[in-house]
């Protein structure tokens, strides 16, 4: 057991920072000015004090204290030094109470008691370590006063360290990043990330690859009919339907609302810790209307983007704040939704205001630090090549946003990312040629950001066609040879079929019969144009509708059956434009949209693909619900789980889609399934409305 901190200041009392964002160190405290030198206090804390082995300032030091990062703001110099002289002065917050726990196997532990009901006890020891106890486990617990002992220090430095710590606040209003300096944590190493253990869920599509396809059976085709709720947990205030697909890694769930990640015990769906900002006025598109799909994890970190396009890391015991950089300017219409993606030792984003005329980007950022790597435009500027496909000024706003999770290959080392449409949406006037690289997808260098290859999917995008469906990779036999696959069923109504190593198209067929567009695809991967369909003033009836043949909801590839999971959805719009131009705050489409009549209009389908042909070896219909619905899951027990447009999650089997179980919800879907193994036991987890639901075997 490590020594415990000769000073471990104010360890007992609530003066948690763990929602912040940027330090100020220069930011007066509520006191009046006080004496001592603030940088000598600084040392001291470091240094004979100890302080940093159980406290957190700006994103560096230990967790079994509160973050000091903002103490100066939240209490007087008085109220500091009185806690340092009489460390029994005040009363212990619940959420940093010392307890020694003695289990029903013998073992001890000490440490600080996080949460605790009748049932349960979340314990972060002496190392630093989590313990989920549920109390049939617990023989007797021990509560002490507290870890923190009289200080030591003479009158100088007590004054010194009071200046110091008087010296702690956060300006909230400020966009410089946290900083902070400290190395990557032990927890989990990327090669589980890459590779994860049985039972984890380490990524928004649960492996690198993107398959959501789970390799455990314990809940199968022959009991599914036994699976029912385990647990609940419901996200306060959530502005819509949750999008995020929750992560589990040892024994610990993160979800995600717009600003604020929860961690849960995926056991019992207790909170355990709860990290929070306030949304940001003045946002435009998918930013403003209250979406976040997710995090990542990686060493001892939760990643997460916010609304107004920062990036952040989290401490994944405590939700305490370590860093936070601004990938953008959300005054001009960037914003960011998504999941980030960890590769090595990177975490990877893209952002958001794929409609709002932005200059879309793929970033790249040190995990231990938050110190920018490389960046690379998926609009080049002008002079740099591809730029000779924007003929007009449009390139100055051209979008394609890059705001879906994007996919990797460890064994390529390819990082692989989707990109949005161009803008203006529906006037491509002044933006003649292809658009580079909007509506394609980028096969990068993870380690340095260069373009290996590319495939743009709708060249000269005139239709709001995103390519930002899951780019899903595969290994698998194609035609007779092995081959490392890109498998994608496109907005524009094709499913494609890439080899991942050169991006050349090996197949590419319709899944809608409501096409009109193009007739095919050539050999050459580009699309054969059929005419009449460019928007026009008076407006030009054009199939799929704007919200696409498919969108971004999770697709699934099972290797056990070799079938591709995805909805389609048989829609049609009367597309128009006009000579609209970009505007700070406002959404840049050029033109508009129309709904078209008809019986098949809106048919939404769950159709299992042949990779080999491309054709649908078996569909549900009518699963309703539109197609920015659900997202897909596929198990070795044989399985498909989806949520219908009726709020039913449902388990269907992966071979011939006969429906096998139900339960009925009541809630609107925007969230992807997932699974996980926990003490031995399989269970399924989703996110309905804003509801976080987990399911096992009865």
């Amino acid at each position: 057991m490590k020594r415990i901190a000769s000073f471990t200041i104010l360890l007992g009392l609530a003066w948690t920072c763990s929602n912040a964002q940027t330090i100020d160190a220069g930011v007066q405290a509520k006191s009046s000015v006080t004496p001592g030198d603030a940088a000598s206090g600084e040392r001291f804390f470091g240094g004979k004090g100890n302080c940093t082995s159980c406290h957190m300032v700006r994103g560096r030091g230990g967790i079994l204290g509160p973050d000091l990062s903002n103490i100066g703001h939240d209490r007087t110099a008085a109220q500091i030094e009185r806690v340092l002289r009489d460390p029994g002065a005040m009363p212990v917050s619940a959420a940093y109470r010392t307890v020694t726990v003695r289990l029903r196997s013998g073992e001890t532990i000490r440490g600080v008691a996080k949460n605790e009901s009748g049932f349960d006890l979340q314990l972060l020891d002496m190392d630093g370590k989590l313990h989920l106890l549920s109390k049939d486990r617990v023989a007797e617990t021990v509560n002490e006063k507290t870890l923190m002992p009289e200080l030591d220090a003479s009158a100088n430095e007590m004054s010194d360290l009071v200046a110091y710590l008087s010296s702690l606040t956060i300006d909230p209003n400020a966009k410089s990043r946290l900083a902070a300096a400290a190395e990557l944590g032990s927890g989990i190493p990327f090669s589980e990330v890459a590779h994860p253990k049985t039972g984890a869920w380490p990524t928004y599509h649960g492996n690198v690859s993107g398959n959501r396809f789970s390799p455990l059976t314990q809940i199968n085709t022959g009991n599914v009919e036994h699976l029912a709720p385990k647990w609940m947990f419901t996200i306060p205030a959530a502005p819509r339907a949750l999008e995020v697909t929750p992560v589990v890694v040892e024994g610990v769930m993160y979800v995600t609302s717009v600003n604020e990640a929860y961690a849960l015990d995926a056991g019992s769906g207790r909170e355990i810790w709860h990290f929070g900002r306030p949304r940001t006025p003045g946002l435009a598109g998918d930013a403003a209307s209250g979406i976040n799909r997710g995090v990542a994890v990686l060493g001892d970190r939760v990643f997460m983007v916010t609304d107004n396009a920062h990036l952040i890391a989290l401490h994944r015991f405590t939700g305490q704040i370590l860093w936070d950089v601004e990938m953008a300017d959300s005054g001009q219409n960037y914003g960011a939704t998504s999941a980030p993606l960890v590769v090595n030792d990177l975490v990877i984003s893209g952002v958001s205001g794929g409609d709002e005329g932005i200059r879309g980007f793929v970033d790249a950022y040190k995990a231990s630090t938050g110190e920018h790597a490389w960046r690379f435009w998926t609009i080049p500027a002008p002079g740099e090549p591809a730029s000779e496909t924007w003929a007009g000024r449009a390139i100055e706003h051209g979008c394609a946003a890059t705001w879906l999770t994007g996919t990797y290959d460890p064994e390529a080392k390819l990082l692989y990312w989707p990109t949005g449409n161009p803008c203006p949406d529906y006037n491509g006037d002044e933006r003649k040629g292809d658009n580079l690289y909007s509506s394609s997808v980028l096969a990068l260098d993870p380690d340095t950001g260069k373009l290996k290859w590319f495939y743009q999917f709708t060249p000269h995008d005139l239709h709001d066609w995103d390519a930002t469906e899951t780019p899903v990779l595969v290994d698998a036999q194609f035609r007779g040879r092995r081959r490392k696959l890109m498998l994608q069923g496109n907005r524009n109504g094709f499913f494609y079929v890439l080899d991942r190593l050169t991006g050349k198209v090996l197949s590419a067929e319709p899944f809608v019969q409501q096409l009109t567009w193009a007739s095919g695809i050539s050999a050459d991967g580009r699309p054969k144009l059929l005419p009449g369909n460019e928007p026009t003033a008076e407006g030009q009836r054009v199939c799929p509708a704007v919200a696409g043949a498919a969108n971004w909801p999770s697709t699934a590839f099972s290797p056990a059956t070799g079938l591709f999971y995805m909805f389609a959805q048989e829609s049609c719009n009367i597309y128009t434009k006009n000579d609209q131009w970009w505007e700070a705050g406002k959404s840049f489409y050029g033109g508009g949209t129309r709904r078209v009549s008809g019986d098949y209009i809106g048919k939404k389908f769950l159709k299992a693909i042949d990779i080999q042909t491309g054709k649908a070896v078996w569909e549900i219909p009518d699963v309703g619900g539109g197609i920015l619905g659900s997202g897909v899951m596929a198990t070795a027990g044989g399985l498909v789980f989806y949520g219908d447009g009726n709020g039913a999650f449902i388990a269907a089997d992966a071979g011939n889609g006969k429906l096998l179980w139900h339960f009925n919800t009541g809630q609107n879907w925007k969230a992807g399934p997932m699974t996980y193994l926990l003490d031995g036991d399989q269970y399924i987890g989703v996110a309905a409305g804003s509801t976080i639901l987990a399911f096992n075997l009865r």
